[in-house]
This record gives structure tokens, sequence and C-alpha cells, in this order.
């Protein structure tokens, strides 16, 4: 594989609510900080642990090498795709992928998902983010969602790259069905970017 991944076994884990596993840089040379060379989340699968791969020649290929998409529908996305939304980077959603508050959403269709995905990261396809607010703690009314309570979790999304608008659709549809937009993260960057950093891949479960 093009990527590696460190699988640690401890039972009794939750989907997304990730614990801090921070490795001093000592042996590796490709860190994701100078101080930091992983951090491990948890996954449905178990802790993974995210780093960079550590092969100074490494390349992209293939399909995440490409440049030039055809517009439409593959267009450059807008660093923050509708008003009130935080745009981030890498580290933002590091950090997010070990907050308990905070859901990292992938907002890909489920193949692409299922093709290769960030560790942490939940699926909720767009076409179905606007349905799916309950997950983070909106509760249904007559136009849509309440999402007022206190137990409202923020929403990290991504999606293919910056020319994907899959997670930029799934911004906009969650906020019309009534979820506050200051509790919504964009990582425009998305898969191209996470893996041009050469950082720590999942194939998930297709169950």
């Amino acid at each position: 594989m093009s990527y590696f991944i460190r699988r640690l076994a401890v039972p009794g884990l939750i989907a997304c609510a990730a614990t801090l596993g921070v490795a001093t840089a000592q042996a590796q040379t490709v860190n994701i900080r100078p101080d930091v060379a992983s951090v491990t989340v948890q996954t449905d699968a178990g802790p993974v642990e995210i780093a960079r791969i550590q092969d100074e020649a490494h390349e992209l290929s293939g399909e995440w090498a490409r440049t030039s998409r055809p517009c439409p529908n593959f267009c450059i996305q807008p660093m923050v795709p509708a008003p009130g939304v935080t745009p981030i980077g890498e580290l933002e959603l590091m950090d997010f992928l070990q907050d308990p508050e905070v859901v990292v959403i992938d907002g890909r269709v489920r193949p692409d998902f299922l093709g290769g995905a960030i560790p942490g990261a939940i699926n909720v396809p767009y076409t179905e983010a606007a349905d799916r607010l309950g997950e983070l703690g909106c509760e249904p009314d007559f136009e849509g969602f309440d999402c007022s309570g206190d137990g409202v979790k923020s929403a990290a999304l991504y999606c293919n790259g910056p020319w994907c608008g899959q997670s930029p659709t799934a911004a906009r549809r969650m906020i019309e069905a009534g979820f506050p937009a200051e509790k919504i993260y964009y990582y425009r960057g998305g898969m191209q970017a996470w893996r041009m950093l050469g950082l720590t891949v999942v194939e998930p479960s297709q169950n």
C-alpha cells in the first residue's frame, strides 16, 4: 500500500470519540509537527495511528495525481461554502478527530468513502446530510430540525479535494434544514490534500 496504518487492540471503543495518542518525533523524520510524529484516533475498527509516509521520495499517482478535472462539475470550491462556516486545515481536523464534541463527516458518496477515508470519520453522503442531523443531537420539528440544544455537536466536513462539491453541498443543505452554520467546519483540501501530505488513509468496512 502507498500508506501505512498501525492498529492497536483496545476494547470498548466509540466511533469518533477519539482520544489523544501523541508519539514523540524520535526515529521518524517526516513528522506532523516538529514535536509530534503521530496522533491516535478511535474508529469503529479500533484505535488508528495517523502519521505521514516516511519515504521522502513518495509521490502521488493515479487518480490523486490529477490536476485538471472538467468544470462543471469539478469546479474549484470556495474556502467558505456558506456564510458562517469556518474553513480548517489538517492540524485542526486532527484536533477535531480527538474531540468528542465534534463529528468528522466524510460527505462523499459511499463508493468514494469505501475507497479510502480519513481515520475516525463517519460517512454521511451529501444527499443524506439534511436528513441525518439527529445524529448530531438535533431534534426533528415541523420545518426540519431544531438544533438549538446544548447537546448538539459540531461537524467538520470534507470530501475529495478543493474541486469536490459534495461536502460544500452537504454544508448548505444542513444549514437549510436548521443546523447552525457556526457549528460547521470545512476542510477544503479533502482527500487529495490529505494524501498529498502522506497522511494515513483507511479503507472502511462495507458493513
